[in-house]
């Protein structure tokens, strides 16, 4: 079955009879869409629509097979190896069920000392070393955050990254340019994805469930007020997102 679908990979890249989009592609210009259909794979997910994640995974797993192949073309490696490299690194970060000692029972604190040896034996022994850039905004702050607890550099409960909003807040209140302006705004929101994790909560899944909210009582607003919509004033609108707030309405 993968190999059909290396099979096919092939034949879009063959330099004579292929695709000319698919020829065209490289690892940057494909990236993009590796990212949207990791996104379309956990919209599914969240829709609960089982026939349309099999599609979305599908779909990633092409991404997948398309890196491989530009990779394979440039004799750095094909999805076979691929495969075997997450295999190895699945064994190997599961002594407990895959070791020559498996006792099926994972001990304390085993999970990051053998994710630090592995950084270790990279150019980049950082604590935040392997932190993708293309994450989320809020994703990669609170995993550059929680790296850095790991190491005891973090606040001892929630009230001091409570503390550090109101002290970035004024601080974009004092700012004197947009670009210092800008930079400020970031502290804002880094220091409220701190308080976030020191709450339990994801800010990433927070944002997407304020997001929905307003999407849904936006759209009540709108079908409420009809075509006449964007010719409200503002006084008109806020009557309607008051309605649109209401327990059951919009939602």
């Amino acid at each position: 079955m993968v190999e059909r679908l290396v099979s096919i990979m092939a034949r879009l890249r063959d330099p004579e009879h292929g695709c000319e989009w698919d020829r065209a592609q490289d690892f940057r210009s494909i990236a993009p869409y590796t990212i949207e259909e990791a996104y379309e794979v956990a919209d599914a997910i969240e829709r609960g629509d089982m026939a349309d994640l099999k599609d979305e995974l599908g779909d990633l797993l092409l991404q997948v097979a398309f890196h491989s192949r530009i990779a394979e073309e440039a004799g750095l490696f094909a999805l076979p190896d691929v495969v075997d490299a997450v295999s190895d690194k699945l064994e190997r970060r599961h002594p407990h069920i895959f070791g020559p000692d498996a006792a099926g029972a994972a001990t304390p604190g085993f999970w990051e000392a053998i994710k630090a040896e592995e950084r270790m034996a990279k150019d980049d022994p950082s604590a935040l070393a392997g932190v993708a850039l293309g994450l989320p905004a809020l994703s990669r702050a609170e995993k550059l955050q929680g790296r850095a607890a790991r190491t005891g550099f973090d606040w001892p409960d929630a009230t001091g990254p409570r503390a550090k909003i109101d002290e970035e807040l004024a601080e974009v209140e004092t700012a004197t340019s947009h670009e210092h302006r800008a930079e400020e705004i970031g502290d804002v929101l880094f220091s409220v994805v701190n308080w976030a994790r020191h709450l339990g909560v994801d800010p990433e899944a927070a944002l997407r469930g304020a997001s929905a909210k307003f999407e849904a009582r936006f759209r009540a607003m709108e079908a409420e007020a009809g075509a006449g919509f964007a010719a409200l004033d503002l006084a008109g609108k806020e009557r309607l997102w008051a309605q649109a707030k209401k327990p059951g309405a919009g939602e």
